[in-house]
């Protein structure tokens, strides 16, 4: 499917025996690699088909027939040809898209598309605002088939930025970038250099977009040091319906009001976590405290690197990732010491405790998730706050096992299991940083 600038026309079938996706794989079957064929959108409960299509429906039907689906055409008008000059940006609300998978499903499906200028995602909202040349519509009939219910909210063209003079999109194909690593690898090489205004990663096609002033040459030096067989594929003058990217200003101000809210929270549940812990002698409670304030202190340097060079965000969560080994090996101590002289476990006290812990790591979680790819220092705080989570429902867990069992054995058990994966957290931030 091909964008175009041609007329198009937006034709609604009825398909009484279309109900279920095997059908709707055989329509996609009969559509494929249709040049006329900009979207199909299918409802099975309506038991319909959208279509957005060069030329007359009568040919679009004609493939649809031979399937015996009961197929007839419902309505068909013609669709406004856009100025494929102008730029638009365009919100669509996706209600199932609530993690990275999601959100690279959706990368995938837009990442072919030569006529969209930028993605930005916003998990907690499950919104993806899209700026590009030409139709929304073609960007919806993209989205709608990976079931995430996407919808469109708002479009609106955008007028031209008084700021591109000087600005270039060039185009890098990265062969060994597969995967998150590389992609933060790439982040920290460029992460110091003024030049760059945005980066737009394809993970699947292997591809780095980038925003810059001065030469594309500088960046793939930067670049090439990785090893990641970069190559500069092409370079032009950015178009003047071009939105220029978030000021860095306002973006580092963003990302230190979420570090202060983290610090403030994980600050605290350390003071509660240790003082209950050893009230109610739980080596879990104890274990996930001091996990608590390696938190705290890694969103602390996370919070001294905004703003910095990549080198300065690298040294911190450096830090950051050996004093989580030390506090995981005190924690492992721990344990090893209440094993041997014993100790009486309180359960509803752990479950009650690891309950607020856990409600505040998902509230960390959400908070951090939005920002982890602004440099090592918050890859770093996300590894941190997902441990926590599943360390907190180890602590419940726990909980109701001593409950049951009226032994300290589980306690034990949860305790030396949180210190590894605090000693885990700790290995995968030394070798990010």
């Amino acid at each position: 499917m091909s964008t175009s600038t041609r007329s198009l026309r937006k034709s609604t079938f009825s398909i009484p025996k279309m109900d279920c996706p095997s059908e709707e794989n055989l329509i996609r079957m009969a559509l494929n690699n249709q040049d006329a064929i900009e979207s199909l959108s299918f409802d099975l409960k309506k038991r319909e088909l959208q279509v957005v299509h060069g030329g007359q429906p009568d040919s679009v039907l004609n493939r649809l027939e031979p399937l015996k689906l009961g197929t007839t055409l419902r309505e068909s008008r013609e669709l406004p040809v856009p100025d494929q000059t102008d730029h638009h940006e365009s919100i669509f609300s996706i209600p199932n898209m609530d993690c990275a998978s999601e959100e690279n499903l959706v990368r995938m499906a837009l990442g072919g598309t030569a006529n969209i200028t930028s993605l930005q995602f916003d998990l907690a909202k499950r919104a993806l605002t899209v700026v590009h040349q030409g139709d929304s519509e073609a960007i919806l009939g993209r989205l709608r088939p990976l079931k995430l219910g996407a919808v469109m909210q708002q479009s609106r063209k955008l007028s031209p930025s008084p700021d591109i003079a000087g600005l270039y999109r060039s185009t890098f194909s990265v062969p060994k970038m597969d995967c998150a690593s590389e992609e933060n690898l790439i982040r920290m090489a460029l992460s110091d250099t003024s030049d760059v205004q945005s980066l737009a990663f394809n993970l699947s096609t292997r591809e780095l977009a980038a925003v810059h002033r001065g030469n594309a040459q500088a960046i793939l030096k930067r670049l090439e040091p990785l090893q990641l067989g970069a190559v500069l594929r092409d370079t032009a003058p950015v178009s003047p319906g071009f939105a220029a990217a978030p000021a860095k200003d306002a973006e580092d101000k963003a990302e230190a009001r979420t570090l202060r809210i983290l610090l403030g929270i994980n600050g605290a549940m350390f003071v509660l976590e240790l003082v209950l812990g050893l009230i109610a002698q739980s080596t879990g409670l104890i274990a996930d405290s001091l996990d608590m304030f390696a938190d705290a202190a890694v969103y602390g340097l996370a919070l001294y690197a905004v703003g910095r060079a990549a080198s300065m965000k690298a040294r911190a969560a450096h830090l950051a990732g050996w004093l989580q080994l030390v506090l995981a090996v005190g924690a492992l101590v721990e344990v090893l010491r209440r094993f041997i002289y014993g100790s009486e476990p309180e359960s509803t006290l752990m479950m009650g405790v690891g309950l607020i812990a856990l409600i505040a790591n998902l509230t960390c979680l959400a908070l951090i998730s939005k920002k982890r790819d602004r440099g090592a220092h918050m890859t770093a705080s996300y590894i941190f706050s997902a441990n926590d989570v599943i360390a907190n429902i180890g602590v419940i867990m726990a909980g109701v096992l001593v409950a049951l069992t009226k032994s300290s054995y589980p306690d034990l058990i949860i305790g030396t299991i949180i210190g590894f994966i605090v000693l885990n957290g700790a290995r995968r931030i030394l070798r990010l940083a």
